[in-house]
């Protein structure tokens, strides 16, 4: 079978580089209006994108005085997307740190069925030590805590996803049985986290499950990913480094006992378009030079763990522990030190270069250029797709759909139409049956 490049749209604010709101292509007042997410969606969907994919956290960041905070509850947003598109996957960020998995199975259910099989969920342990005061905590659990916690927390959902048997409804009018009992079951977990008898107050959803997506790169992030991830998003910024978390990935996931193909990794990458490389790299150098200092250094001190303040932004970073010490986001802590010094920036150049993307690749040129680089990167063993990420939105969003889709089509890279209804259909996947059915697979 043809391998077929994978797209989702990663939806933020006005745009990922954090210096959008003030460009004159956004408008910053348009982040609290659903319209423009309803309109990102439809641009999204007319590229023939897989899905949109919206982040999320669980406090207000650093420094709100300098940078676009309002943020809305992903799911609920979700929703209304749902209303005005009938094809594209909807993918929506909720930590397993600061909820319970009833509220998260339920709606997510209900999304898959408002949606007619569109859900997914992208798991998250949360990494800011900010948002455990939200939630009645003084300190923020461990790294290797939270992705215990993770794991159970996961596996309960699934078992509230299946603890309706798809055949469960019966609408039998005359007899009076709308559900046949013997296919609705109570799940009676007990775990060192959860105590959840269920079942779900909603039936299974049109994908059984939503797909399950996972977004960390440190070793629990992968061995997390390898046991139950459908589809990962990543960082890397080189096409070795790429190739070598791909490989990773595939290796555990076999050796997990699933089937690597059936897990799509999908890094992330800024495209900055212009007609011409010149004007693309006019573009990044506008937005560049937008960025405030003091919030690009409180978000690199976030990302860190470490507060850079009063530190010279002309030289370099101090002295920094082993990724493995620290119990911020592992996997970006890495890349970025590792760019740091690898490229031996100091600290005003790498914020320069993480403004539009946090981490992740910034190609600046033409949509020939771009795409070249999404060509490399999926034929040479390093992804299935990537995570797109607009610097500025909506126009970011339009150029990658009108310039660089028709040219990844044109080489017979990316579909011309879709061809199924649900994200799983998208994606490639099959639709897991409940563990309670004969076989666990079912076509999709």
């Amino acid at each position: 079978m043809t391998r077929t490049l994978h797209l989702n749209a990663f939806l933020m604010g006005v745009g990922h580089h954090e210096a959008a709101w003030r460009h004159p292509r956004t408008d910053p007042r348009r982040v609290t209006d659903v319209r423009h997410f309803q309109e990102l969606a439809r641009i999204a969907e007319r590229g023939t994108l897989d899905s949109l994919f919206l982040a999320d956290g669980l406090s207000v960041g650093p420094n709100p005085r300098h940078n676009i905070q309002a943020v809305f509850e992903p799911l609920t947003l979700l929703a209304s997307l749902a209303a005005v598109t009938e094809h594209i996957g909807l993918i929506a960020t909720v930590s397993t740190t600061y909820n319970e998995p009833f509220h998260v199975a339920r709606k997510f259910a209900s999304l898959d069925h408002l949606s007619g099989g569109r859900a997914g969920w992208n798991i998250v342990t949360s990494a800011q030590e900010r948002e455990a005061v939200n939630f009645n905590r003084d300190s923020h659990p461990e790294h290797a805590d939270r992705y215990r916690r993770a794991a159970e927390f996961v596996d309960v959902a699934i078992k509230l996803w299946d603890s309706w048997e798809d055949d469960a409804l019966v609408f039998d009018t005359t007899a009076g049985v709308f559900a046949d009992t013997d296919r609705v079951h109570e799940v009676a977990h007990r775990g060192p986290e959860f105590q959840v008898r269920g079942p779900l107050n909603i039936p299974r959803g049109p994908q059984g499950r939503p797909l399950l997506v996972q977004a960390g790169s440190s070793p629990d992030g992968i061995a997390f990913a390898a046991r139950y991830a459908e589809a990962v998003f990543t960082a890397q910024q080189t096409l070795a480094d790429g190739q070598s978390f791909y490989a990773e990935l595939r290796r555990q996931v076999t050796a997990a006992g699933r089937e690597p193909d059936l897990v799509k990794v999908l890094p992330g990458i800024a495209p900055v378009l212009g007609g011409t490389e010149a004007e693309a790299m006019a573009l990044a150098a506008e937005l560049e030079e937008l960025i405030v200092p003091d919030y690009a250094l409180a978000q690199l001190s976030g990302m860190l763990g470490i507060d850079l303040t009063g530190l010279p932004l002309d030289g370099p970073l101090p002295k920094l522990p082993a990724a493995g010490a620290v119990q911020a986001h592992q996997s970006r802590y890495q890349l970025v030190t590792e760019l740091a010094r690898r490229e031996q920036l100091t600290i005003r150049q790498l914020i320069g270069r993480l403004g539009g993307g946090r981490g992740h690749r910034v190609v600046a040129g033409t949509p020939e250029q771009v795409a070249d680089q999404i060509e490399l990167w999926f034929t040479q063993g390093a992804a299935d797709g990537f995570n797109i990420m607009p610097p500025h939105l909506p126009g970011g969003l339009a150029d990658f759909v009108d310039h660089v889709v028709p040219v990844l089509r044109s080489r017979g890279l990316f579909r011309t139409e879709y061809t199924g209804r649900t994200l799983r259909e998208h994606y490639g996947l099959p639709r897991p049956a409940s563990a309670y059915a004969t076989s666990a697979l079912v076509p999709a």
